[in-house]
C-alpha cells in the first residue's frame, strides 16, 4: 500500500542546512521512499530554552510503501547518521525528524505519537507545513493545516 507521510524537520547545530538537505537525501535514499515535495525552509529563534541557537525548520511530504512503524525507524537511523546524540526534547541537535501524520493514522504508543501531538501549537511546524498541504485535514482536530496555522495565538 502507498501511504503518503509529513515530516517536520529542524537543526540548530553546525551547518543547518547541509543537515536538513542531508536529512531529505537519506530519507529518500530508501528503495520504498521517495521526497514528493519540499517547503521552504525558515529560521526560527528557539522556543524553550530560547538560549539556544536558532532553528532551521522544514516540512516534507513522503510517499512510502513501508510501514509507519518502519518510517520512524529511519528517521532514527538517519537522525543517528547526522550525528544526534539526544532525543531529549530541549537539547540542541543537528537534526530532529518528526513525523506530522502518516496518511490519517492515529496511534499512540509509549514511543510514537501520530498526528504529532504539539503541532498545532507550532508556527515553525505548521508554518512550513501549510506551504505543502493546506487543506489537509487534521485528523483529531478536524480543522485544516491552513485553519490551525491562522489561529494560532
Amino acid at each position: 500500500m502507498l501511504n503518503t507521510a509529513y515530516l517536520a524537520l529542524g537543526s540548530n547545530i553546525g551547518d543547518r542546512q547541509f543537515y536538513l538537505d542531508e536529512s531529505i537525501r537519506l530519507l529518500g535514499d530508501h528503495d520504498d521512499t521517495e521526497i514528493m515535495a519540499v517547503s521552504t525552509y525558515f529560521n526560527n529563534p528557539a522556543v524553550a530554552p530560547t538560549y539556544q541557537p536558532d532553528y532551521l525548520n522544514a516540512a516534507i511530504e513522503v510517499r512510502t510503501l513501508i510501514s509507519l512503524r518502519d518510517l520512524f525507524e529511519l528517521t532514527l537511523v538517519v537522525e543517528k547518521k547526522l550525528g544526534r546524540e539526544s532525543k531529549g526534547t530541549r537539547d540542541p541537535r543537528t537534526i530532529d525528524l518528526d513525523i506530522l501524520f502518516f496518511n490519517d493514522a492515529i496511534v499512540s504508543d509509549d514511543d510514537l505519537v501520530v498526528p504529532h501531538p504539539l503541532m498545532h501549537d507550532r508556527s515553525f511546524v505548521l508554518k512550513p507545513l501549510v506551504e505543502l498541504v493546506p487543506h489537509f485535514v487534521h485528523p483529531l482536530l478536524n480543522q485544516t493545516i491552513e485553519e490551525l496555522y491562522e489561529n494560532l495565538g
